[in-house]
C-alpha cells in the first residue's frame, strides 16, 4: 500500500483536547507502553473520524497493525463519549438562549433492503435518525443517540425526552412540519399544502422558515465529520460515534 501525506481540516485544539483525555486514560489505567505516543494516536483518531479514513489506511500510514488501529480509535471514541453533554446539560446551556432549534437528520448506513427497521421513507434510504439542537445562530448545541432510520421526527423527539426537557427548561424551540403535533414549546408550521393556506398562515410560514434555516447549519456541522456521511460500522456504534463527535465539536469551539 503506498503512503502519502495528507492535510487534516481540523483545529489543532480538537488535537491538543484529545491527546489530553488519551495522556490522562493511560496514567489512570497505568499503561506502560504504546506503539504510538498520545498526540499520534489523537491524530489517528481525528483522521478516521474527519475524513472517514479506514483502518487498514491508517494502519499502513501510522506503521501499525490494523486491529491496533481499531483499538486506538475505539478507545478514544468511548473516552470522548462519556464527555459529551447530556440533554440535560444542553437544556440548562439552552436556558440561556432567546431560543432554539430543533431538527431531526439521517445518517446513511450499509444496509440492504430487508432491514426495514433502518430504512426511512422520507429520504429513501437506509439510515440512523439524529436528533439536533442548535441555538439562534445555527451553532451546534447536542445529538441525540441513534435511532433506525425508520423513526420519525416527532417520535424520536418524544422518545429521547426532548420536548418534555425543553418544556421543562421553558424554552421555545422551532421546527419543521415533522414535528406537528409535539407539543410543549415546540412550535411547528401551519399545517397543509401551500395553496390551501390563508395568507396569513403562509406569512407565519415564511418568516418560521426563516427563523428555523439556520439549523442546517448544525446539522452541516455533524457531517462535516465525514465518517458520518457514509457510516459501515455496525448499528450499535453509531451513537458513539455521534457522540464522540460532539465532544469533539464543542471542545474546539470554547
Amino acid at each position: 500500500m503506498l503512503v502519502y501525506p495528507c492535510g487534516l481540516d481540523v483545529s489543532s485544539r480538537s488535537l491538543t483536547f484529545l491527546a489530553a483525555r488519551l495522556r490522562e486514560h493511560r496514567r489512570r489505567i497505568g499503561s506502560r507502553w504504546r506503539r504510538l505516543p498520545v498526540g499520534r494516536q489523537a491524530l489517528l483518531v481525528l483522521a478516521h473520524l474527519r475524513n472517514g479514513t479506514t483502518y487498514a489506511q491508517l494502519a499502513a500510514g501510522f506503521e501499525v497493525g490494523t486491529s491496533t488501529a481499531y483499538r486506538y480509535i475505539n478507545e478514544a471514541v468511548e473516552l470522548l463519549a462519556a464527555l459529551a453533554p447530556t440533554l440535560d446539560e444542553a437544556a440548562r446551556a439552552a436556558s440561556r438562549k432567546a431560543y432554539v432549534l430543533l431538527d431531526g437528520t439521517l445518517l446513511p448506513i450499509d444496509r440492504i433492503a430487508a432491514d426495514r427497521p433502518f430504512y426511512s421513507g422520507k429520504h429513501k434510504k437506509h439510515g440512523m435518525n439524529v436528533q439536533v439542537i442548535a441555538d439562534p445562530f445555527g451553532r451546534l448545541l447536542w445529538a441525540s443517540p441513534t435511532l433506525p432510520g425508520a423513526v420519525h421526527d416527532v417520535r424520536a423527539a418524544r422518545g429521547h425526552g426532548i420536548v418534555d426537557a425543553l418544556a421543562e427548561a421553558g424554552i421555545t424551540c422551532w421546527a419543521d412540519k415533522g414535528y406537528r403535533g409535539a407539543g410543549g414549546t415546540v412550535r411547528s408550521p401551519c399545517w397543509g399544502r401551500w395553496e390551501t393556506l390563508s395568507a396569513g398562515q403562509k406569512a407565519v410560514n415564511q418568516s418560521h422558515a426563516k427563523i428555523r434555516a439556520l439549523v442546517e447549519q448544525a446539522v452541516a456541522t455533524l457531517k462535516s465529520w465525514r465518517l458520518l456521511r457514509r457510516l459501515r460500522c455496525s448499528t450499535t456504534r453509531t451513537t458513539g460515534l455521534v457522540q464522540a463527535v460532539l465532544a469533539l465539536h464543542l471542545a474546539s469551539s470554547e
